[in-house]
């Protein structure tokens, strides 16, 4: 009558803890009471504590917005200690070297500094296609563990820190006298950079970097069926072609033990400003998407395939013509090559921007690129604008042009207009990416539709009771 199970009110400070075993216990025994007590007390203080771990745990961790802050807060106090050590370094030296040894400092970190420029846009070209329709890993043929935007701004943001820290370290270097170790600078750095691609372990992205690796491959030996992935980025090549011409050139005077020495001054020297290696570095892009064109003309039988491999021999004659300069006579290059230069820099233009706006954009601009899923301000001010066609179009017409005066060898003494204007063919780029991908969504989706109309026509003819008699 006075023993058995006893449940405590509800308003208990001593409740135990759900799922635990019923507590029973003798009221009739003093000891079972002390028991019973000491029992309730240490379940309670047990909770208690169980209680306040996860806000103690909480209130240690900083919330993501304060980390993301810091993080900017140190990047950006890391580029003006690079900047105040740069700016030091090049003031120690005297005015007639200056301007020479900057210029060789462009020369070995310009390829590597415009490249994370490309990344970065490239990361921007995936965000925006992320919040669109268009599904972008379908049209390049990826997999799941395809690298989003977020991972590509990762891989970004640290190609921004090692490449500006080691040309500070070049230039601090060189400024007070250490000339052997800052001429290891860019060395180390481009050999840091060529083992991270070809690392064979699983990390650093393993299966992106190799899928990149592939398709260079296949652009360079286009031994197979062309892909949509293989000829957008020897498309982007091109416009990389300085890249390539300034690689070739810091890799020269790497090898031959150049770097930071007075052959900077020597243009005819094997690594120089005059060397037939400029040409033939800037003219290989062109030439890879060429054998593309002629390769998937093989294949295809279309004959807008040979138009469009028509288009980048037209490159050809600019970049030859132009590195003839050296090697002609003044009053052969004045009179005759020159207005040839000219003549083919028009047409490549011309051709060039013709090919953009009808066959590679197809005049479907902004369909569904900036429609995004969820309707943002981005949307409202981009989706189906008047302004953003003659923007467009506009701006690649005059950065067609600009892009000629990179193609000449001839026109590369001032290394900061050189820059300026390959970052610009890069933003260029940039915009044709949106929409030569969203062309091709276009395609493979109206070829989608296709199939389906094809396959309902069909079934409805199967089951038509026009042609059976029963």
């Amino acid at each position: 009558m006075f023993g058995g199970q006893v449940i405590p009110p509800s308003k208990s400070p001593h409740l135990r803890k759900s799922g635990s075993r019923p507590v029973v216990f003798d009221l009739d025994k003093e000891e079972g009471n002390v028991e019973m007590e000491g029992l309730l007390h240490s379940t309670g203080s047990n909770d208690l504590k169980i209680a306040s771990l996860p806000i103690t745990t909480a209130a240690i961790m900083p919330s993501p917005i304060l980390l993301w802050r810091f993080k900017v807060l140190l990047f950006f106090l890391w580029g003006f200690i690079c900047c105040k050590i740069g700016w030091d370094s090049v003031m120690r030296m005297s005015v007639n070297l200056r301007d020479l040894f900057l210029y060789e400092a462009f020369l070995y970190y310009n390829p590597l500094l415009l490249v994370t420029m490309m990344v970065w846009l490239w990361g921007v070209n995936l965000w925006v296609f992320a919040q669109s329709t268009i599904s972008y890993a379908k049209i390049f043929d990826l997999d799941q563990t395809h690298l989003t935007h977020r991972e590509i701004w990762k891989v970004a943001t640290w190609m921004t820190i090692i490449v500006p820290t080691s040309m500070t370290a070049y230039l601090y270097l060189y400024s007070h006298g250490e000339v052997s170790l800052a001429a290891s600078q860019p060395v180390l750095l481009y050999c840091a950079v060529s083992l991270v691609l070809i690392f064979p372990f699983d990390i650093f992205y393993l299966s992106s970097r190799y899928y990149l690796l592939r398709t260079l491959w296949r652009i360079v030996f286009p031994l197979q069926a062309i892909t949509f992935a293989d000829f957008f980025v020897a498309d982007i090549l091109t416009s990389m072609s300085k890249v390539f011409s300034d690689l070739e050139r810091s890799v020269c005077r790497m090898v031959h033990r150049q770097v930071a020495t007075i052959a900077w001054f020597e243009a005819d020297s094997v690594c120089g400003s005059h060397s037939i290696g400029i040409p033939i570095a800037l003219v290989l892009p062109y030439i890879f998407r060429l054998f593309q064109c002629l390769r998937q003309y093989k294949d295809t039988k279309e004959k807008t395939t040979l138009f469009n491999a028509l288009k980048y021999s037209t490159a050809v004659p600019v970049i030859f013509l132009s590195a003839l300069k050296y090697h002609v006579l003044p009053d052969s290059w004045t009179n005759f090559y020159r207005p040839l230069w000219l003549l083919s820099g028009v047409i490549n233009s011309l051709y060039s921007f013709y090919w953009d706006v009808t066959r590679d954009w197809d005049l479907s601009c902004f369909t569904r690129i900036f429609k995004y899923n969820k309707p943002s301000l981005c949307s409202y001010l981009l989706h189906g604008r008047k302004w953003v066609y003659f923007w467009v179009i506009g701006s690649n017409f005059i950065l067609r042009l600009a892009w000629t005066y990179k193609l000449s060898a001839h026109l590369r003494h001032n290394y900061l207009t050189v820059f300026t204007i390959t970052a610009l063919e890069m933003i260029r780029r940039f915009q044709w990416v949106f929409f030569r991908v969203e062309n091709e969504w276009n395609k493979m989706s109206s070829k989608s539709n296709l199939q389906l109309s094809e396959i309902s026509s069909e079934e409805d003819k199967l089951l038509s009771p026009n042609d059976h008699n029963v």
